[in-house]
């Protein structure tokens, strides 16, 4: 049997992450530590309002998640493939060989920092459509198109996608969804039109930056947010990142690749359990595990036995 592991992306933060796995494990001590000691206490402490900052929420989750990923490789968690959303790509690389921790905690650092500034001055939002099919929800984008400027960001699973742009843009997507059939929109709480054109500053200020890094070599199958797959031999991790920020993610299409190439199971690194909610309202047959805490641990440990 074969397990993938997720990494969550922005939005799933909450005050109070990972405290727990500070204060009873050394592994994960030693990569939160690269955080500045204002972020870490930002993470434990707060406000919500910092948290929430593009520039904080980055390092922090990225430094989360792999924490408890190193946590799980003490453990003798070996997966077969792996993924994350939006940032959690980054921690899916650090998994794979490709970064350091050290190193993936300043390139993700970097792009908080790029990304915030690509947000400055923006009027915009982003909203989940709930119960739409992709063309409907792709004509319903093209129509709003003369009220504002509105993307699709994500494809997140069956019948959610994320759409993002001005606010006029977005208000207008969400009424001609609504008439097209949506159940529903849910605005998220973020700070910027991620996965939008307005991203293309902060990716050519990270193409710049990545001309000074050396990448290691992918010792993990990775499959790519802006693909939904896993690259060819012609594409490169600093293209492929490039993309990404201000491309759609392909996150339906993730799963479905992974489902193809034979994962059975799926081991989300949160917080929060959006991904599995996504693998399950895509492929039923990959059955799924979240960690989160501490508690966590014992639990995921007896689902990844069963795995093997």
């Amino acid at each position: 049997m074969k397990t993938a592991i997720l990494f969550a992306g922005q939005g799933a933060q909450h005050v109070g992450m990972g405290k727990d796995f500070y204060a009873e494990y050394p592994r994960f001590r030693q990569v939160f530590n690269l955080l500045p000691e204002e972020q870490r206490r930002i993470a434990f402490e707060g406000p919500a309002e910092e948290l929430r900052k593009t520039e904080n929420t980055q390092p922090i989750m990225l430094a989360f998640a792999l924490g408890v990923y190193r946590v799980l490789q003490e453990y003798g968690f070996v997966p077969d493939m792996a993924a994350g959303l939006s940032l959690g790509e980054y921690s899916a690389l650090a998994a794979a060989g490709v970064f350091d921790d050290k190193t993936a905690i300043e390139l993700i650092t970097f792009r908080g920092k790029q990304m915030a500034k690509a947000s400055e001055g923006t009027d915009t939002v982003m909203s989940a459509v709930i119960g739409l099919d992709r063309e409907a929800a792709e004509n319903a984008c093209r129509e709003a198109q003369a009220e504002g400027t509105v993307e699709i960001a994500n494809y997140n699973c069956p019948g959610q996608i994320v759409v993002s742009g001005t606010e006029a843009g977005v208000a207008a997507c969400e009424r001609k969804a609504k008439e097209l059939g949506a159940r529903r929109c849910i605005r998220l709480e973020v700070s910027g039109p991620f996965h939008t054109s307005y991203m293309k500053p902060a990716g050519e200020a990270l193409a710049e930056y990545f001309r000074g890094r050396t990448f290691g070599s992918m010792k993990l199958p990775v499959v790519f947010n802006c693909l939904g797959r896993e690259k060819t031999g012609a594409e490169t991790v600093r293209e492929l990142l490039v993309r990404q920020v201000s491309g759609s993610v392909y996150f339906e299409d993730t799963i479905r690749y992974m489902a193809e190439h034979g994962i059975t199971g799926a081991l989300e690194i949160g917080p929060g359990r959006a991904l599995s909610g996504f693998v399950r309202k895509t492929e039923r047959s990959i059955e799924t595990m979240s960690i989160e805490t501490t508690e966590d641990l014992g639990k995921v440990k007896a689902w990844t036995e069963k795995q093997q």
